[in-house]
């Protein structure tokens, strides 16, 4: 109880740094610290309304609802630095994305929740498209290997390949949710708690207001970087999406601990799902109206993301999870984290 009254108080924190920024009263190096800390309350108000409407929609569509809301960070991320030419920057944060998804997330959340069983299926069709996406990288990556990885002519190339994955998930995401819908269908009208629709509210609000916040964690991210002598590929592949990503590893770990089990491990894998199946194409989309993108990825960054999802697929393989394959995701993360510092930039 203490604890929510804790988040519930540190709500205050998004508008008070909003407020900073735009007046201007205060350093970057306490911009970010401040932001960073804002954005736990608002991952944990995410994550509230989540389980709330989970309980109408059941805990696929609600895991989908997380990933969805959560995903506005990253957008807003990638779009601002795209304006400011950081497109090494881009790639890295969305490469981090999925791989923080996959191993950091769903590791935590099986470390902390109680052995059970999840969705396979629904698990494994996300796996699926976070593959396909990898393969889709790689067409448009190898030539970038040599060259200037930001030639207008990958950036045509990446175009059709983001709207073809972009199709795909839209058509998995459309096959998915009717079969939640059809296995929610029998279950009881919850009668307690929130209404669906406070929890919708309450969730597009969040949502808002951490999109806000995550405005200013952008902007004084650069000294920060600066000042902690850390290369940009680093300060993004890690820093940056584990920051864009908090509302679902924050809103993830806590429903796991409250043995939401099913739910928690849907967020891990939908949000990765998300990510690459829609956020990087859509990005790569609406960079035409900004500085077209080229998915030119590094080696290490599609290698990272075959490597998580394989780690995942193995972790969720047995009918039952555990808190050793939870152990080892999370292990292999960090072992991720040190191969990115050792990389450098490009």
């Amino acid at each position: 109880m203490w604890a929510r009254r804790v988040l519930s108080a540190l709500l205050i924190l998004g508008p008070l740094v909003v407020a900073l920024d735009r007046a201007g009263v205060a350093g970057n190096l306490v911009l970010f610290p401040l932001a960073a800390v804002a954005l736990v309350p608002l991952a944990w108000l995410i994550g509230e309304a989540t389980e709330q409407a989970a309980r109408y929609t059941g805990a696929g569509i609600g895991g989908f609802l997380n990933a969805s809301f959560g995903n506005a960070p990253e957008l807003i991320i990638a779009l601002v630095a795209l304006s400011d030419g950081l497109t090494d920057v881009v790639r890295a944060s969305l490469t981090g994305s999925v791989v923080g998804n996959l191993l950091l997330v769903l590791g935590f959340v099986l470390l902390v929740a109680q052995p059970g069983r999840i969705d396979r299926t629904s698990a494994f069709v996300s796996l699926g498209t976070v593959l396909l996406a990898v393969l889709v990288l790689l067409v448009a990556s190898v030539p970038g290997f040599h060259g200037d990885p930001d030639r207008h002519s990958l950036a045509v190339l990446s175009l059709p390949l983001a709207i073809g994955l972009l199709s795909v998930r839209i058509a998995v995401n459309r096959r998915s949710l009717r079969r939640q819908r059809r296995m929610q269908a029998a279950a009881p009208v919850p009668t307690d708690g929130w209404s669906l629709r406070l929890a919708l509210v309450v969730l597009g609000a969040a949502t808002v207001s951490t999109a806000f916040v995550t405005e200013t964690l952008v902007g004084s991210l650069e000294a920060f970087a600066r000042q902690a002598h850390l290369s940009e590929f680093f300060v993004a592949v890690v820093i940056v999406a584990i920051v864009g990503n908090i509302t679902e590893h924050g809103s993830a770990v806590l429903l796991a601990r409250r043995g939401q089990l099913r739910l928690a491990a849907e967020i891990g894998v939908a949000s990765a799902s998300q990510v690459a199946g829609f956020l990087i194409p859509a990005v790569v989309i609406l960079s035409w109206a900004i500085e077209p993108l080229a998915l030119s990825m590094r080696p290490i960054e599609l290698a990272s993301m075959g490597a998580a999802v394989l780690l995942a697929a193995l972790a969720l393989l047995p009918s039952r999870t555990s808190r050793a394959a939870g152990a080892v995701l999370v292990g292999s993360y960090a072992v991720l984290v040190v191969a990115f510092y050792l990389a450098g930039n490009r």
